[in-house]
């Protein structure tokens, strides 16, 4: 283990983390920031038009320059996967594959990851087809046929950037009505290629080889169950990165997110916890930006007591 003991460490490096890492170094805290993925979930956005200072930003770029902000201090960014989160007589051990870490406190800003449909055929066309990210694979499906399923505004924006590539994109939503913000529901409305698939689910996905071919859906659409795709993207929401919480005994709610106080506490002293992995209601980069900032200003409290 490493002599050196930060007196901040942050799990997670997305827009969340690296607020916390900003903050953090303005306290004059020793702070290290680590995570397998710089930027996390902002990257698959295509334009960001609602973070204050930007009339229009991609994910990518607004998410480095968030990182860019933050290693302009004097923080240790270490960019690997954490495997386990261990208390120690001083405080926390951090365990890495290659090295461990010690900590007086803690900040989780490990985010989510993409729920999956569990449905057969996801997981032998996963990256062959089946996608969680229209930014990333979209560009492959010029000219052919994909579905998004969801209805999310997060949905209808992938469903707007498939446009640009597919000649035919079908939203296929479970419910009545895409749940999309009023300006992102008007795009898919009066966008020619997207047609909107609603009160159905896709029970199958279909191909040879680990080529898609079609979907099989629970009801009819247009006299038939099934529909001729060539890519199947999956948005229908997010599962919080929280197992790393489970050794220290951090309380977490129904939907395995932590619960924090709004000070960004958990119920573990020297603990604390930002963004998407936390109970919060409304996840934005923005709301997520200002939890990362409060938590660092909580640990700060922390350690000054």
């Amino acid at each position: 283990m490493a002599d050196v003991i930060y007196d901040v460490i942050i799990i997670g490096c997305g827009v969340s983390g690296f607020a916390a890492a900003i903050y953090s170094a303005r306290f004059k805290l020793n702070t290290l920031i680590v995570g397998k993925v710089s930027g996390g979930t902002i990257n698959n956005a295509k334009e960001v038009e609602n973070y204050p200072g930007f009339k229009s930003i991609s994910g990518i770029d607004l998410g480095d320059r968030i990182r860019d902000h933050a290693t302009s201090y004097d923080i240790t960014l270490k960019e690997t996967e954490v495997i386990s989160v261990e208390k120690n007589k001083g405080g926390f051990t951090v365990r890495t594959k290659k090295e461990d870490f010690s900590g007086r406190c803690l900040i989780f800003a490990t985010g989510t990851a993409h729920r999956k449909l569990k449905i057969p055929g996801e997981e032998r066309f996963h990256g062959n087809g089946v996608h969680a990210c229209a930014l990333c694979d979209g560009i492959t499906y010029k000219g052919r046929t994909v579905a998004i399923i969801g209805g999310s505004d997060s949905a209808a924006r992938e469903a707007l950037i498939l446009s640009e590539h597919a000649r035919k994109v079908y939203i296929i939503y479970r419910g009545n009505d895409i749940r999309a913000e009023p300006i992102n529901k008007k795009r898919v409305e009066d966008n020619q290629k997207i047609e909107i698939i609603r009160n159905t689910n896709i029970t199958e996905i279909m191909g040879k080889g680990r080529v898609v071919e079609s979907v099989m859906l629970d009801k009819e659409y247009k006299g038939s169950k099934v529909i001729a795709l060539d890519g199947v993207f999956v948005n229908i929401g997010h599962v919080p990165l929280t197992s790393l919480t489970h050794s220290l005994g951090v309380k977490l709610n129904e939907k395995k997110e932590i619960m924090t106080d709004t000070e960004g506490k958990t119920n573990v002293a020297g603990v604390f916890a930002a963004g998407d992995c936390t109970g919060f209601f409304w996840k934005q980069a923005i709301t997520g930006v200002a939890q990362g900032c409060t938590a660092a200003y909580s640990a700060y409290n922390f350690l000054k007591r």
